[in-house]
């Protein structure tokens, strides 16, 4: 355990909150509010770090490589809901974003106790996953000192991989093992040492930096609209047809035709409409391109016609 010299501020006690048992719920949840006011300037004073990971992560996933996220407790689980959230919003393959949690699957939804502690277990994760010079490996911890996350970044150190330190303390340990460091530094927690609050929002936050910026430097976005989106229900198959309505300034019936024509996909029908090209010759310029809709269409990045 470490010295009281060494406590992390995500387990100190915050003087601001010290009475919140005592106040009327109103004053309650007003105090927990300004103290989440505090978390997204934390999160500000990080920007450069979180934009030189979405860079360098772009950079490796270009070349085949994934974008690994581990964690414990709450910060795996908000790694597990991130990366969860990527296929269906990017249409990018299950295996190109990953989540590791210690203590596995079991663990996204009940507390596995001890399973933080197993600084063996990160790496063998890690190692499972047979990580190489091309991933980027994304640590996550509160505190910046969890064995199971640590274990994971030395692993992914040996093997080459870019390692990214995501912790709300500075200094910590995990920064030590990191090419990049991303530690927005929140203050003591509302209530003394639970994470899952301000360092939680705070994990939340950059994450979702980390995983959109990255999806938006590999063309998976059109403007701010999700151009890869998969059409797999009802909500998102009207947000398809819309998103080709709006881009191609068309009516959302003949955007719906469109997007039929173009087995569902958006970018193709963009592409084959701005292009004034069939779907199998606009699919052909976007495989040239990379599958980004401004290559294929001639343009480079930079404001989309008549935004």
């Amino acid at each position: 355990m470490a010295d009281k010299r060494e406590v992390p501020i995500t387990e100190t006690r915050n003087p601001a909150t010290e009475a919140i048992d005592q106040l009327d719920t109103l004053a309650m949840v007003q105090l927990i509010n300004a103290e989440d006011a505090e978390v997204a300037q934390a999160v500000a004073a990080e920007l450069p770090a979180i934009a030189a990971a979405i860079d360098a992560i772009a950079g490796r996933m270009r070349t085949g490589g994934r974008l690994i996220y581990i964690g414990a407790g709450t910060s795996g689980r908000l790694a597990v809901l991130d990366a969860a959230e990527c296929p269906p919003t990017f249409n990018v393959p299950q295996g190109l974003v990953v989540a590791l949690i210690a203590g596995g699957k079991r663990a996204i939804t009940e507390a596995i106790e001890g399973a933080e502690d197993d600084w063996g277990a990160g790496g063998r994760d890690i190692a499972d996953l047979g990580v190489d010079a091309r991933d980027s490996v994304v640590g996550i911890a509160a505190s910046g000192y969890t064995p199971y996350v640590l274990g994971g970044m030395a692993e992914a150190r040996q093997r080459g991989a870019l390692v990214v330190s995501l912790a709300c303390s500075r200094p910590s340990p995990m920064a030590g093992m990191a090419d990049i460091v991303i530690a927005p530094v929140a203050g003591p927690e509302v209530i003394t040492g639970s994470t899952r609050l301000k360092a939680g929002t705070a994990q939340k936050m950059v994450l979702n930096m980390i995983s959109t910026g990255a999806m938006i430097r590999l063309g998976k976005t059109y403007g701010n609209f999700m151009v890869d989106v998969q059409p797999t229900n009802t909500k998102l198959r009207g947000r398809a047809q819309r998103i080709v309505a709006e881009v191609c300034g068309i009516p959302l019936d003949q955007a719906g035709d469109l997007l039929e024509a173009c087995d569902g996909q958006v970018k193709v029908a963009i592409v084959a409409h701005l292009a004034g090209l069939s779907p199998e010759a606009a699919r052909e310029r976007l495989a040239v391109a990379g599958g980004v809709v401004r290559e294929a269409l001639g343009w480079k990045v930079g404001p989309a016609p008549g935004a």
